[in-house]
């Protein structure tokens, strides 16, 4: 075990000998000094994992010494230790960034846990993490051979991103692959799930199914919206539950949080589909034949997602809502400052939708950019560059006014996104569509396995441009890769984020509802 150097300076050093023994006996080198001028002199000479300072010494104090040392070792912990408990003391140690405060008189154990705190806690933490892992990890294994609900498979799948994210913060991450094996092997029963289950969401009523995509601003958002009062309405293309995670601390220092929940995305979980199911209030097929002017199929170039505007607007109609409403899609920095300019002009509305596309650009950046790749090697970089676009994004900014002014806000997004390994060999002639997790057109050639098949597209609610169209669903995941080009495919679109397909990460997706503090 790593035996720890620790540094306490105090002027009565001798009385505190039965604690530098007790804390030499658990296993600690303790130096000691008697004035802040010593202690700068021994941290400039030596290195120490802990400094404890008496706030009350003659010459330099203890608040004097720490920002001595503070200004040549940062990141040095130093506790601070006093007999005052002058709040003023406290302010002035906490602003300094010390590592802990403690008032005399002191008892060894005390001493000790501020020591473990410090130094041993990321291994403590660590140990208890994975202990905790280890336990859960049978029940969720037992759990995902189960026949579960959509709502049991959404806890599972919330339980799997918490341990994920818990073992990212463990020293060594030694159960990184055990977890990673075991969202594996929950996708590959969630797949069956949703190949037994999804036709049956869309055309039987009397089933339980879960909130789907083109039901989500009937049952969730329309209810909260109240004459002469502003609601935003805040989409995140492509944004993972995870991810919601990674920024959701930040976001609940500006609102209270009153709901954190989630819902499905339909299939094709892609924004072509998705999203436009969430503006329109319907599925593919109900759009196409209702708004073929709106509509756009996968043979025709131009851009699938340039009427939701339009699309919100007959959906509010339907729903008899009479109001003013705004609809804004924020694709770079300066469309964020044109938002921000509009804001208060935007509060006179009842609802206000905004789309933020940055993370699907995201995405789709990490599979064009060699760079992009580079910063974001796995899972936990991803989620840090979504983390660190957030924090210096309009999207905060928009968030920081909101609070301010009291307005009620949804944040959510249209699909996930799922890091694809395997590639699926599939054959299509030129017409059929690019996308790498699921296929649309005529006379598609695969080996059926590990793929969701849809012959008849109306069982999904989708179109069906031709009379032998059908869908073709990459499961757990794989990717589309086509014979004739197969090695490119491989090297190219392995270990890249894609979405289209069935996986838990594509479909599961947050909804959160936020009130003013």
């Amino acid at each position: 075990m790593q035996r720890y150097n620790i540094l306490w300076a105090d002027d009565e050093i001798d009385l505190l000998k039965p604690h530098i023994l007790f804390l030499e006996q658990k296993g600690y080198d303790v130096t000691s000094v008697t004035s802040g001028t010593d202690a700068i002199e021994k941290c400039e000479e030596n290195n120490y994992d802990v400094v404890f300072l008496d706030e009350n010494m003659p010459g330099l104090t203890g608040l004097e010494a720490l920002n001595r040392i503070k200004s040549f070792k940062p990141s040095l912990p130093i506790v601070m230790i006093t007999k005052s408990e002058e709040e003023y003391i406290m302010e002035e140690a906490i602003g300094s960034k010390i590592s802990d405060y403690l008032i005399k008189p002191l008892n060894p154990n005390q001493i000790l846990l501020s020591v473990k705190k410090i130094l041993d806690n990321k291994r403590l933490v660590s140990e208890r993490t994975n202990q905790s892992y280890r336990q859960e990890f049978q029940e969720i294994s037992m759990r995902v051979g189960e026949d579960l609900s959509h709502d049991e498979w959404a806890d599972i799948y919330k339980k799997l991103i918490f341990w994920e994210r818990e073992i990212e913060q463990t020293e060594n991450k030694s159960m990184s692959e055990v977890i990673e094996m075991q969202k594996v092997e929950a996708n590959i029963n969630f797949s069956r799930f949703v190949m037994d289950n999804y036709k049956d969401w869309l055309n039987d009523p009397n089933v339980d199914r879960p909130l789907l995509s083109h039901m989500l601003l009937k049952k969730k958002v329309f209810p909260l919206i109240k004459k002469g009062e502003p609601l935003f309405f805040i989409l995140i293309d492509n944004l993972r539950y995870d991810q919601w995670k990674e920024i959701e601390n930040q976001i609940s220092g500006l609102f209270n949080v009153v709901e954190d929940s989630s819902y499905y995305s339909i299939l094709p979980t892609t924004t072509a589909y998705s999203r436009n199911a969430i503006f329109s209030g319907l599925m593919p097929k109900e759009m196409e034949r209702m708004h073929p002017d709106l509509w756009v199929n996968e043979e025709v170039e131009e851009g699938k997602n340039l009427k939701e505007a339009e699309f919100l607007e007959k959906n509010l109609k339907r729903a008899h809502l009479d109001i003013k409403f705004s609809y804004h899609k924020i694709l770079n920095q300066q469309h964020g400052k044109q938002l921000m300019d509009a804001a208060n002009n935007l509060l006179s509305n009842e609802l206000n939708a905004v789309v933020f596309n940055f993370v699907d650009m995201l995405s789709h950046a990490r599979t064009d950019m060699e760079m992009i790749r580079q910063l974001a090697p796995d899972e936990a970089a991803y989620l840090s560059l979504t983390k660190s676009w957030f924090e210096h994004s309009s999207l905060l900014e928009l968030l920081k006014f909101l609070s301010q002014k009291k307005v009620k806000t949804v944040i959510t997004t249209d699909h996930g996104t799922i890091r694809v390994k395997k590639p699926f060999k599939i054959v299509g002639d030129r017409n059929v569509n690019t996308n790498l997790r699921y296929k649309v057109g005529r006379n598609l050639g695969f080996e059926e396995k590990n793929v969701v098949v849809v012959r008849n597209p109306e069982d999904f609610q989708l179109p069906k441009q031709y009379v032998s169209s059908s869908y073709v669903f990459a499961i757990e995941d794989y990717f589309f890769a086509y014979p004739n080009n197969f090695n490119y495919y491989v090297k190219y679109f392995t270990d890249t984020f894609q979405h289209g397909g069935i996986s838990l990460e594509e479909m599961i997706i947050p909804y959160i509802q936020l009130e003013p503090k």
